[in-house]
């Protein structure tokens, strides 16, 4: 009998997986071109965007956020597709090789055409692409271990969140200096190169700024595929094998987790307008700060500094301090970054009440919210990445994610849907100034409380890959 030309199932060891690092540089440069492409998204759409003809098309801001939440929303629905290919037909591995390549079509499109046709083609193909092989990364870290070294799932994923966090924070300052201050930069110290007709020049920004990106998603699906003779390639299950788990046990776990993910779903409505209203916000205010003058969407960038220095706080110093008073597991630190969740959000409501007040507002209102919304994230989303890994049956574990990923989705189609509404035939909006930050303020506050009964009755059940003896 042949042997097979990868492994099919983790040796039983208690080191860390070869992998490993492949997939963490993967990430890294993925979420590089994801957050950078994401950084700039309404400022381009509302200062940015050109017609066929090469004139300024620019959008309203309720537009820029409804098309932003549905962009965002679209890149989490598509997981739905990509989990059960990988779990039915192709497995994770070649489900993320073959989805990355549709992902940097997506930004060649965007770095080529800054008219609405590019924006629609590049962003259409981006979120299937990185919608399609997010559930399959992620659940292809936790098939990288077996029973042996299952403790150390928990680190592994907070490195993972590190590495996410790594390409977010360099991609946010980057891109929108790119995007605005490029076109400027080359004719002052290389003439030579830079268009000669001004609207050229400035049209350089757009397709500098989406095509950085786009060469860092294709440096990520290289790393991925250098350590493709490094990775345990569980093989699909078939399609008998998942539809049998979801009848029996993938179903029952599925029925567990789909009440918490509808409460997730708010959470993430709110916290992906750190995108949009936050920037929007952002160019009203004071931006002064640290003798700099920060460009409104290089703010975003404080959000993966912190998780840079959250992730290794809280999990070697926060939780294992409370750990020794209460029982601080998952679905406690889920309710507690809720109620931050709120705070946060707050803390914005009222610095726009003071801007509708004709008062000049420090950026530093944002910075004390992004602290409280990024200790939110370590607690919501952290946790529940991992979570939803290891409460899933092995037939069923990228479907799961899938499901995850969805509740992302679904809260920024429920901001999208929101943004539409709220809009007068007159351009004003049915919840102007600070009464848009209220309105989701006191909904959190709301889906907080309710999902305490939630968290006090669930009752955790892991699965983990089946290893194979060590040669």
């Amino acid at each position: 009998m042949s042997k097979p030309k990868f492994l099919t199932a983790p040796v039983a060891s208690e080191k860390m997986p070869g992998g490993i690092p492949f997939i963490i540089g993967n990430e890294t440069a993925e979420r590089f071109s994801f957050y950078g492409m994401k950084a700039i998204l309404v400022a381009f759409m509302t200062k940015f965007l050109v017609d066929a003809a090469g004139n300024p098309a620019p959008m309203s801001d309720d537009n820029a956020k409804a098309y932003y939440h549905q962009f965002v929303a679209a890149a989490y629905f598509f997981p739905l597709l990509g989990g059960p290919i990988a779990d039915m037909f192709l497995g994770k591995y070649r489900t993320i090789i073959w989805l990355s390549i549709v992902y940097c079509l997506g930004h060649l499109a965007l770095a080529l055409d800054d008219t609405r046709l590019g924006l629609l083609a590049g962003l259409s193909l981006i979120a299937l692409g990185t919608g399609a092989i997010k559930p399959c990364v992620s659940a292809h870290v936790g098939d990288q271990f077996g029973k042996s070294n299952a403790h150390k799932l928990e680190k592994v994923f907070g490195w993972f969140y590190v590495a996410i966090n790594v390409g977010a924070f360099v991609s946010s300052l980057l891109t929108p200096w790119l995007l605005k201050e490029f076109p400027t930069w080359l004719k002052t110290n290389y003439p030579q190169f830079a268009p000669t007709d001004p609207a050229a020049l400035s049209r350089l920004g757009p397709h500098v700024a989406f095509g950085v990106p786009g060469v860092l998603m294709l440096l990520a699906t290289l790393i991925f595929w250098l350590g493709r003779n490094r990775y345990v390639h569980v093989p699909p299950r078939g399609v008998p094998a998942v539809m049998s788990s979801l009848k029996g046990e993938g179903g029952k776990a599925l029925l567990r987790l789909i009440p918490l993910y509808c409460f997730i779903a708010v959470f993430w409505a709110l916290y992906d307008q750190t995108g949009a209203a936050w920037v929007l916000q952002a160019e009203k205010m004071d931006r002064n700060w640290l003798g700099i003058l920060w460009d409104e969407s290089q703010v975003q960038a404080i959000n993966p500094a912190l998780i840079l220095a959250y992730v290794p706080l809280f999990s070697f110093v926060i939780f294992p301090t409370i750990q020794k008073f209460v029982n601080f597991k998952s679905m406690a630190r889920v309710a507690v970054g809720l109620f931050l969740m709120v705070a946060a959000f707050g803390i914005t409501a009222i610095a726009q009440d003071k801007l509708d007040a004709a008062h000049t507002v420090s950026i530093e209102w944002q910075l004390v919210a992004y602290l409280i919304i990024t200790a939110a994230e370590v607690l919501v989303s952290v946790t529940c990445l991992e979570f939803s890994y290891t409460q899933a049956p092995v037939e069923v574990k990228s479907f799961i994610m899938a499901m995850y990923l969805a509740s992302v989705g679904v809260g920024n189609e429920m901001t999208a849907i929101i943004n539409k509404f709220i809009q007068n035939a007159d351009g004003t909006s049915k919840l102007p100034g600070a009464s848009y930050f209220w309105f989701f303020t006191w909904s959190m506050l709301v889906t907080a409380f309710l999902f305490l009964p939630i968290a006090y009755f669930y009752r955790e059940k892991a699965y983990i890959q089946e290893e194979q003896p060590s040669a």
